[in-house]
């Protein structure tokens, strides 16, 4: 009978550890949860605050840009205002000798003074021209080229070869290699006579 007390004594001390161990597990179970919990608002609040500024980064930039694109315009709108600026002050000095010209032969009645004038001006302007690059198509005398040449019309002459640029009417100009106006031009072709010749032979 006491071996029985005795046994059971020690079986319910050991329930009593048992119980305690799982009493002293759930407690650390517990403990851990909420650290990890912890953890993890830690983790999510310090993601929020890096989204927060990227976001905030992000609207920066994108203010910034949108300063620049419209300073930017505000630079191409200016350079086409005034792209020009350059040509009309250079051709200023022309107009001024224009103007004197006019005036010199109001005055004077000098044909020889308002002829010098004009001449003056027209150097003034293939000064010009040739600041920016702009430069007279050659034709005289040269061989008629549709690439540079408009024939208006044509001119019997034996005294050149045919197809030969003999007049010019208007003057063509280049910009740089690129053709602004072609030379309107008088071309040569053989006399009547001497393709009557050509034919008798």
């Amino acid at each position: 009978m006491v071996l029985t007390e005795k046994a059971r004594g020690e079986k319910n001390t050991g329930r009593n550890n048992t119980v305690g161990k799982d009493t002293e597990s759930v407690a650390e179970t517990g403990e851990n949860a909420e650290k990890d919990t912890s953890a993890r608002n830690k983790d999510i609040e310090s993601l929020e605050t890096a989204l927060e500024a990227e976001k905030d980064r992000f609207m920066r930039l994108s203010a910034e840009f949108d300063n620049y694109r419209k300073r930017k315009q505000r630079e191409i709108d200016e350079f086409r205002k005034f792209a020009n600026e350059t040509v009309f002050k250079q051709f200023l000095p022309v107009v001024d000798n224009l103007e004197r010209a006019m005036a010199s032969a109001e005055t004077n009645k000098d044909l020889d003074s308002l002829m010098e004038g004009v001449k003056l001006t027209h150097r003034e302007i293939l000064k010009v021209f040739q600041n920016f690059n702009v430069k007279p198509v050659e034709a005289e005398n040269r061989s008629f080229d549709p690439n540079f040449h408009q024939a208006v019309t044509q001119k019997e002459t034996n005294e050149v070869p045919e197809n030969t640029v003999t007049d010019v009417l208007q003057t063509g100009y280049l910009l740089h290699d690129r053709l602004i106006r072609p030379a309107m031009v008088v071309v040569s072709k053989p006399t009547g006579n001497d393709t009557e010749k050509q034919e008798e032979k």
